[in-house]
């Protein structure tokens, strides 16, 4: 008996708190999921980083012992001078003599900067633009925001909505499963235009990259990752790219496009009734509310509606002792007959 009692307040409670159970288990496989992507990624990466240490430790001592009238004190600020000012986006290799604050490039970082993209290759030098570029993201960033809402959504009408209306109406195929195809043909549809053909692009013009390496640029640049490790035109001399601002200015275009067209994918995945659906596994809503907000939106539609009709004139309903003399009255001038056939006529003229 008192198992059949905990069984069944067991099961009242998971089906009360459904919906919370769902989204504990959410935040477990979500941080579950760091876990294991750190845990992978520190076996990867981790022996590679280490052989790398082991080469530039010997390119160290080589030159050290190439060159014995260069100090080890020396050597060690020279590399410190040039790895700060590489982080600074100067380099002093072959590319040096490339500009990283002329107009187009300055318009490739602001770019980067209200779209959170950020590759960190090309930082403000000054203490004025530090904090120009403070205030500059405090307003931009939700300019952005704003902007690319308004853009996605205007887009959304044109390539989603409408589609599946029209397709919908046409083939009289279900809306959930048609808006599934449709979702499914935009994401392969814009992984060929903005990932696939960009890459190749990318590989045929940057000749120390491989196609992985220009897609992996392409796929961290269009999530705003931006990780920075991989920039485009950062390593072309004149000879390989004659016209180094009309490049970076493409670059730039491209970005800006193709995070609008991820977004429109991804507005559009999210508006999926099955994404709809597993959401509603994570979070119920209060019924209560619910009914609160409808009364409050009838109420406000009968109010309107009271203030813009005509308001009909109230009818004065007289007393019991008047409508009694007032019948005694009638009676004893006219017989009843007679006022009735007078009121008919008068009702015919």
């Amino acid at each position: 008996m008192s198992r059949v009692c905990s069984s069944g307040c067991f099961s009242r409670f998971v089906e009360r708190n459904y919906s919370a159970l769902n989204f504990a288990l959410l935040v477990f496989g979500y941080i579950l999921y760091l876990i294991v992507g750190a845990a992978i990624f520190s076996a990867i990466e981790l022996p590679y980083e280490h052989e790398l240490r082991r080469e530039l430790v010997e390119a160290r001592q080589d030159f050290l012992s190439s060159n014995p009238c260069v100090s080890d004190e020396r050597l060690d600020e020279l590399l410190a001078r040039a790895l700060e000012a590489s982080n600074y986006g100067v380099s002093v290799l072959g590319n040096s003599s490339n500009h990283n604050w002329d107009f187009i490039s300055s318009l490739f970082f602001t770019s980067t900067v209200v779209t959170t993209t950020g590759y960190g290759h090309t930082v403000p030098l000054s203490d004025e633009g530090k904090a120009f570029c403070i205030f500059y993201a405090i307003l931009g960033i939700p300019v952005t925001l704003f902007f690319l809402t308004v853009v996605v959504q205007r887009i959304m009408v044109l390539v989603t909505r409408r589609p599946v209306d029209y397709f919908h109406r046409r083939w009289a195929m279900s809306k959930p499963k048609l808006a599934a195809i449709h979702a499914t043909c935009l994401a392969l549809i814009m992984t060929l235009l903005l990932l696939i053909i960009p890459a190749w692009i990318f590989y045929s013009l940057e000749k120390d990259w491989d196609f992985l390496e220009s897609l992996y640029f392409c796929f961290i640049s269009l999530t705003t990752i931006g990780l920075g490790d991989y920039v485009p035109g950062e390593t072309h001399s004149k000879d390989d790219n004659p016209h180094p601002q009309l490049y970076r200015l493409s670059i730039t275009v491209y970005l800006l496009l193709g995070l609008v067209c991820v977004l429109v994918v991804l507005e559009t995945c999210c508006e999926l009734p099955q994404m709809k659906r597993l959401r509603q596994r994570f979070f119920k809503e209060n019924v209560r509310e619910l009914d609160s907000e409808t009364t409050n939106i009838i109420s406000r539609d009968h109010l309107s509606d009271e203030l813009t009709d005509t308001p009909d004139p109230v009818p004065v309903i007289p007393s019991v002792s008047d409508q009694a003399a007032s019948l005694r009255e009638d009676s004893k001038s006219t017989p009843y007959t007679q006022s009735l056939g007078s009121t008919t006529n008068g009702k015919l003229r």
